[in-house]
């Protein structure tokens, strides 16, 4: 669209002004070709150099028949002297001139009359003479002057035609010019056009090239991304297999811990049971006082361990993925006031989670100062002793 607008300004700059030019110049020449035969013609100098020859030799012409008349008159004049000559020896009748004297005095004034006639014709003939020769000179002047005007028109029209032919010669080649600068601006124009047709199928091929590495890209990412499903399924299934490994392994944990408790438990059965029996055989044995004494002192110590579960039980928070099988038994040492000392497990539950909530409710629970009211001895009997927690004993 670039190229067209400004194929449209030269247009508009050299083609109205181009012919404006040819027309101003045609109409020049028109004018000067229509006024010359309006001009008078005037006739050349040979002619005028003709014409005054003819007229001074009419007047020559007519001064010698004028001349050649007069000297016929006297002749027959001057012829009759002798006679006259020999008359006054002839006796006249009167004194009364006679008719020859009356002719020969006509005679002689038309001589005269003829001599002045010829004189006047001679002086007239001088002066046409010398009027043809200064009107000879003025035409011949005139003449060379119309020559020379002539000629300078002819060399100023001479001169128009070649500027009016400069001109077109300067139009042809400005439309020459035109021409070769609008074909430069086609040839360019189609040029671009080739360019950006070019240019347009580069950048279409290279987005097909992109395209068609965007697809391989997300073929590829859909790829990668299916593997990492499968990998993630695979390591999801190897964790739920692992997660039921561990909880089977707890599981079996568990079982240990609780025939472990169980043997404990029948152990420590078994123990009281021989304490209770030692215990008959000493009050069997005699000492009634220290067998009410032995009996008082259990069922203190029975008495501060329900209080301690109790506290302990009140402050434990179950976790929420606790069974009721899980349990778990825990060590507590407390100082002289019922302060705890330390906590540590026994036998775990196989869950970190539930063996903390227990030590943390003991923690939370503490000081027992119940301690403080039992008697030395059984305060040093209790101030270490065991607690089995199971979620199901609780809720």
């Amino acid at each position: 669209m670039a190229v067209k607008s400004s194929r449209d300004r030269q247009d508009v700059g050299y083609k109205w002004p181009t012919i404006l030019a040819i027309a101003v110049h045609a109409a020049i020449v028109g004018f000067s070709l229509i006024s010359l035969p309006s001009r008078t013609a005037e006739p050349d100098s040979s002619s005028i150099v003709q014409a005054t020859l003819v007229s001074t030799e009419t007047f020559t012409d007519q001064a010698q028949q004028a001349t050649e008349q007069q000297a016929a008159m006297n002749a027959p004049a001057a012829a009759p002297e002798p006679e006259e000559a020999e008359a006054p020896e002839e006796p006249s009748a009167s004194e009364e001139p006679s008719a020859s004297e009356e002719q020969a005095a006509a005679e002689q004034q038309a001589a005269e009359e003829a001599a002045q006639q010829a004189a006047e014709a001679q002086q007239a003939l001088e002066e046409a003479r010398e009027a043809a020769e200064a009107e000879a000179q003025r035409r011949a002047q005139e003449a060379a002057e119309l020559a020379e005007q002539q000629a300078q028109e002819a060399a100023e029209r001479e001169a128009e035609a070649e500027a009016v032919a400069e001109q077109l010669r300067e139009v042809e080649e400005a439309r020459r010019q035109q021409e070769a600068a609008e074909q430069q601006q086609r040839e360019a124009a189609e040029a671009e056009r080739q360019r950006e047709a070019e240019e347009q199928q580069r950048r279409e091929a290279e987005e097909a090239e992109r395209q068609r590495e965007a697809a391989e890209e997300q073929r590829r990412e859909e790829e990668e991304a299916q593997r990492q499903r499968e990998a993630e399924e695979q390591r999801l299934r190897e964790e739920e297999e692992a997660q039921r490994e561990r909880e089977a392994e707890a599981q079996r944990q568990r079982e240990a811990e609780e025939q472990q408790r169980r043997e404990a438990e029948a152990q420590r059965q078994r123990e009281a049971e021989e304490a209770a029996e030692a215990a008959m055989q000493r009050q069997l044995e005699g000492d009634a006082a220290a067998a009410a004494n032995a009996q008082q002192a259990e069922q203190a110590a029975n008495s501060f361990i329900t209080i301690v579960r109790r506290a302990v039980e009140q402050a434990w928070v179950i976790p929420p993925g606790a069974s009721d099988s899980m349990s778990a038994t825990l060590q507590v040492r407390l100082g002289p006031s019922g302060e705890v000392l330390a906590t540590s497990i026994v036998t775990s539950s196989g869950d970190g989670a539930f063996d903390r909530s227990v030590m943390q409710a003991v923690e939370h629970a503490a000081p027992f100062g119940e301690l403080r009211d039992l008697p030395l001895d059984q305060q040093r009997n209790l101030r270490q002793f065991n607690l089995r927690f199971t979620p199901g004993d609780v809720r």
